[in-house]
């Protein structure tokens, strides 16, 4: 499944999320001193700790502008204000709406590369989100020696050169979507499980290992969210339908 790059406008009212739907959104974080200021005022006080360890300023505020869109987003589908939102943790550390906030079944997953943030969001099936700037990577296959399944490395492979850089990308988006959908974390080593990476072609979930009937519970889908990056989401199920939408301060 993929989408374009042209069609994410912004909602024009209150999205409607229904079964079998999953709403992807982006978000731009460089932002006026006066919007994360309302942003941070919207963050719980965990969220603004580990904003202040940043020793960058300029991550610092991408980590304000990513969460707080994130939490407008959200508040978005629920009706209530970003500030009351309030987060807990799973099992394995994946962060997910306290059940007090009244919507036990609104799923989401948040990513974010340089100035983008990208969002997922569902209603009873596990989400996860993955985005990266887009740059020369020379390192590329090494990398993929080190963390990529040996299936992987043979499609990579087969690759022509020139494109092998943006089939890393690809499967690396796909590959980290997927942890994060499943929840493991670093619990499942990155090269137990392949997924699809050759440009042109579907994205897919193609094998886990240990698990023969894992890679059909879920699907996953290639997004262009921007010129210069790539995305990717994991759903748990199949999507009836994918809707892509802009987040822009104040709507």
């Amino acid at each position: 499944m993929q989408g374009g790059t042209d069609d994410w406008p912004a909602p024009a009212g209150v999205p409607t999320l229904a079964p079998g739907e999953v709403h992807a959104w982006r978000a731009w974080l460089d932002l006026s001193p006066e919007v994360l200021e309302r942003l941070t005022a919207s963050l719980d006080e965990d969220e603004r700790e580990r904003a202040a360890r940043f020793r960058l300023e300029r991550h610092r505020q991408r980590f304000v502008a990513a969460h707080g869109a994130l939490r407008a987003i959200l508040g978005l589908y629920l009706g209530r204000p970003a500030a009351a939102l309030r987060f807990e943790r799973g099992p394995q550390g994946k962060p997910r709406l306290q059940e007090a906030a009244g919507a036990p079944d609104l799923r989401f997953n948040l990513a974010h590369s340089r100035d983008l943030a990208v969002c997922a969001v569902a209603r009873g099936a596990e989400v996860g989100a993955d985005v990266e700037a887009i740059r020369p990577m020379p390192e590329a296959e090494r990398i993929a020696a080190r963390f990529f399944s040996a299936r992987e490395q043979a499609m990579l492979r087969e690759v022509p050169p020139g494109r092998r850089e943006e089939a890393f990308v690809l499967g690396w988006t796909r590959k980290e979507a997927y942890l994060k959908a499943e929840g493991a974390g670093l619990s499942r080593p990155l090269s137990s499980f392949s997924v699809s990476l050759r440009p042109g072609e579907p994205a897919r979930l193609l094998d886990v290992e240990g698990q023969p009937g894992e890679a059909a519970r879920w699907s996953l889908v290639a997004l262009s969210p921007a010129p210069g990056y790539a995305a990717a989401l994991a759903v748990e199920g199949s999507i009836r339908r994918l809707v892509q939408w802009s987040w822009v301060p104040g709507g």
